[in-house]
């Protein structure tokens, strides 16, 4: 028997692991683990993981009606999966196991652990390419290395592409009679290993959703992607992240569409459509960059001399950035966004992050691990490659001197502060001359229900800049 083991690829449609698996005859299964306290250790969020689940359940009853079982497994830790898996084929016969490769440190030695204890009992695993469109380590300098700075990167994945092509794989096709599934929320664990598995509106799961949204999103905003994609208060995204993120949709997927969509693929910023590829470009930038420089997965910089950079780890500054509490209003309305829904806007993390790191000097870890906590679409590779990006740490080519200012950015990108008042509700009456500096306005109306701002903008960057000039003495 072939056994499919599913992890973040959570769907029948352009999977490789599934793909190669359902090649030729012979009976295929499929395999998900649910790692609770291995969740817990790596931050993931409530909130993703119950996405995750309702994905799986969703999966669970499309590839019973291929005649395909999906079976559950709950192990606890990494450390004990190889055991478990071993024990699993040796009892159901299982002679090969196929699976879309991890990019992440822990799960990367899973799996290699898993080989080494699959291959004592003449089990072969394949590992395929199922998270980037083109595989980490395809796209190197010319002395083999990855590169340090995006648009180097970027141009050199576009010839790439252009070289190698890309193939979106079929869904399989029906391999017996349709089986039962039981949904989780029946099964006698699901309460007290998951807690609740409802799922926010907010995030229908299903391939079916994954691919309306990206379709609407092609039809009606990509052509001004370029201009829109800043502004919060506007739906000029494709909200696809938690969907690439659980890998209900490949990237794959997303470049093909967009290639349908404009007939050709965009290779330059004069292209229609090139700055919303150029994010899934980005995407690819920081994966492959999680795979070729294993310490990223280990709490450490990118660039080794800012680990000496004297962050502060100040808890109650923390918590007011946490909950909302900064008193400059475009950071609030982010975190009140981001701790309700599960999700923030891409220019509002890129300002939140500014604010915590270079206003506030808290470490970067800090607020990466809050993050995961809480986003639905918390990625690894894509969130401590942000995070690195806005402390100054990461693979950037701006100066480190580049700090947000928070009050600017709100003018700029929430000019009415529209955001702002759905989320800062102290605020929802004030008007749009005030939104952004709104202290004078309050204290004229004898209010105090939004607080002061907890920093000088001003002198907080004169600081962050000394922290980064002191370690060039």
């Amino acid at each position: 028997m072939k056994l499919v083991w599913l992890r973040n690829d959570l769907r029948l449609a352009d999977n490789p692991a599934l793909r190669h698996a359902c090649a030729g005859d012979g009976p295929v299964a499929a395999l998900f683990i649910i790692s609770p306290t291995q969740w817990r250790q790596h931050k993931m969020a409530p909130i993703r993981q119950r996405f995750m689940l309702a994905q799986v359940d969703e999966l669970g009853r499309e590839l019973a009606a291929l005649g395909i079982p999906l079976q559950l497994l709950r192990v606890e830790t990494f450390a004990e999966v190889p055991a478990v898996l071993a024990n699993l084929c040796r009892e159901q016969g299982v002679t090969q196991l196929y699976a879309n490769q991890a990019i992440e440190l822990d799960e990367q030695r899973r799996d290699h652990a898993v080989s080494a204890a699959l291959a004592e009992q003449g089990v072969s695993c394949h590992w395929l390419n199922g998270c980037c469109v083109l595989p980490p380590g395809r796209v190197l300098t010319g002395s083999g290395e990855m590169f340090k700075v995006f648009t180097p990167f970027s141009r050199a994945w576009l010839k790439a592409l252009d070289e190698d092509g890309f193939v979106i794989h079929r869904a399989p096709a029906r391999r017996g009679e349709p089986l039962p599934w039981l949904p989780l929320a029946e099964r006698a664990w699901a309460d007290e290993a998951l807690g609740e598995l409802t799922v926010d509106p907010r995030w229908p799961v299903g391939e079916a959703e994954a691919r309306r949204r990206l379709n609407d999103f092609l039809e009606q905003a990509v052509l001004d992607y370029g201009e829109t994609r800043d502004f919060p208060a506007i739906a000029g995204t494709s909200v696809l992240s938690p969907y690439l993120a659980a890998g209900i949709i490949s990237p794959r997927q997303c470049v093909a569409a967009l290639q349908q969509r404009l007939g050709y693929r965009p290779q330059s910023k004069a292209q229609p459509g090139f700055v919303w590829l150029n994010e899934l470009v980005w995407r690819e930038f920081y994966r492959h960059l999680l795979v070729l420089i294993p310490t990223l997965s280990m709490n450490r910089p990118f660039k080794p001399e800012t680990a000496a950079l004297p962050w502060s780890w100040d808890p109650d500054a923390f918590a007011a950035w946490c909950e909302g509490r900064t008193g400059y209003p475009i950071v609030d309305a982010a975190m009140r966004c981001l701790n309700t829904t599960g999700w923030m806007h891409n220019r509002l993390r890129m300002i939140v992050a500014s604010f915590l790191t270079k206003d506030l000097h808290i470490h970067w870890r800090l607020g990466e691990d809050y993050f995961m906590s809480r986003l639905i679409d918390g990625d690894l590779a894509a969130n401590n490659g942000g995070w690195q990006w806005a402390a100054g740490t990461g693979a950037d080519a701006a100066p480190y001197f580049r700090v947000f200012n928070p009050t600017t950015q709100g003018q700029r990108f929430d000019p009415q502060g529209e955001f702002i008042r759905t989320w800062v509700t102290e605020l929802a009456d004030i008007p749009a001359t005030y939104v952004h500096q709104p202290h004078d306005w309050l204290r004229l109306k004898g209010r105090q229900d939004y607080p002061a701002p907890m920093v000088d903008h001003a002198v907080a960057r004169v600081r962050a800049i000394e922290m980064f000039r002191s370690l060039e003495k």
